[in-house]
């Protein structure tokens, strides 16, 4: 395992940066930090869903650690699919974490809700449940939630249109690439930025350049995941492909 603290040249704050040596210890990593941040008293995570964080659902999921005493906030669902469908973000959570591991409380966007009914709803959930330690990933288009490349640092949760890139890396999940979703509901930027703490997981060679723009590059709105280095408290936990490019 190796350490790194690197100070951003655009950005004020540090950020730690774990390079491991493959995905499954860098989720064990992850899960260290979130059992030190619960013996602290956080009791509201925000989560993530796709690939990247599945070593860590099923980490938490082996383990004998008591979650039903926190609240979990994820960040994003597909506009259009029910919590039934096994495509849906609601679906991946209870396949792999809340069917197994009790919450005190889950929210996930509701993707068969009125825009505007269910951005004021969720909105309204993020305020009332402040996000101790935030689990994210990050796309090869540097997105965070579904925040696209030109989202607003000031987003709050909403509709979002989905690019092509990241249509594109989702076709996996589906049979049908007329199948997969153009539309999500997503946490903004403004709500990822309000949670205390952040954890940020990436693994495997076509994250490398994400990661790269997010922790060197300038702070932009075309790289959203870049706003991150003006958090007061990141973890970046990759392995050692995702942080292949990474200059130190």
């Amino acid at each position: 395992m190796e350490k790194k603290y690197i100070k951003n040249k655009n950005g004020v704050n540090d950020m730690n940066v774990f390079v491991m040596k493959n995905k499954r210890e860098a989720s064990q990593k992850a899960f260290e930090l979130m059992k030190q941040e619960m013996e602290n008293g956080a009791d509201v995570f925000g989560l993530a869903t796709g690939s990247t964080p599945e070593d860590l659902y099923e980490i938490m999921t082996a383990s004998d650690t008591d979650f039903s005493g926190i609240t979990s906030v994820n960040l994003d669902e597909y506009v259009g699919l029910s919590p039934e469908d096994p495509q849906s973000y609601h679906y991946f959570m209870e396949k792999h974490l809340f069917s197994k591991k009790p919450f005190k409380e889950t929210y996930v966007p509701n993707g068969l809700a009125e825009e505007t009914e269910e951005s004021a709803r969720y909105n309204k959930i993020i305020a009332d449940n402040p996000i101790d330690l935030q689990i994210l990933g990050i796309g090869t288009n540097g997105h965070i939630g579904f925040n696209e490349p030109g989202a607003s640092f000031d987003s709050e949760t909403r509709k979002v249109a989905l690019v092509e890139s990241t249509i594109e890396s989702n076709k996996v999940y589906f049979e049908h690439e007329e199948d997969v979703p153009r539309y999500a509901y997503s946490m903004g930027i403004k709500s990822i930025m309000a949670s205390k703490k952040i954890i940020l997981m990436a693994f495997g060679e076509h994250k490398a350049e994400a990661i790269k723009n997010m922790i060197e590059g300038p702070i932009t709105e075309d790289v959203p995941a870049s706003i991150l280095q003006r958090h007061p408290n990141v973890t970046v936990i990759v392995d050692e492909e995702a942080g292949s490019l990474l200059k130190r």
